[in-house]
């Protein structure tokens, strides 16, 4: 009754690709969620100039601000990995070498991505 868990939690290495399907899965979730507070959003505009106000003063918050920040990145790392996860099924990619390379390239394109989307909105860019 006594035996261990297979592989071992305490001893098993994480690996880049073990890493970014946990967050894909994640992000997925996250992101459908998120879903929620755009139509909130594009409901208010619909409603009136009163309730959008209302609706966009209230994400202007910065704990609200940083939500959206993060929910930005959320939604460009699931496009970013999907777009990964298409070559793979294409049957490009899949030796471990590229795999991880492709990784870590879709963690920096998306934090990128992020920054400058935020800068965009922010109207510095």
């Amino acid at each position: 009754m006594n035996n261990p868990l297979s592989p071992h939690l305490e001893i098993y290495r994480w690996q880049i690709t073990s890493v970014l399907s946990i967050l894909h899965r994640i992000t997925g979730v996250v992101s459908s969620l998120g879903a929620v507070i755009l139509i909130l959003f594009l409901f208010s505009i619909g409603v009136s100039e009163e309730f959008f106000m209302f609706i966009n003063n209230i994400l202007n918050n910065v704990f609200l601000r940083t939500l959206l920040i993060g929910l930005s990145f959320s939604y460009l790392f699931y496009f970013s990995n999907c777009i990964r996860h298409l070559f793979w099924d294409s049957g490009y990619g899949l030796d471990l070498n590229t795999a991880k390379l492709t990784g870590w390239f879709t963690i920096i394109f998306t934090l990128l991505l992020t920054v400058i989307f935020w800068l965009l909105i922010t109207g510095i860019i």
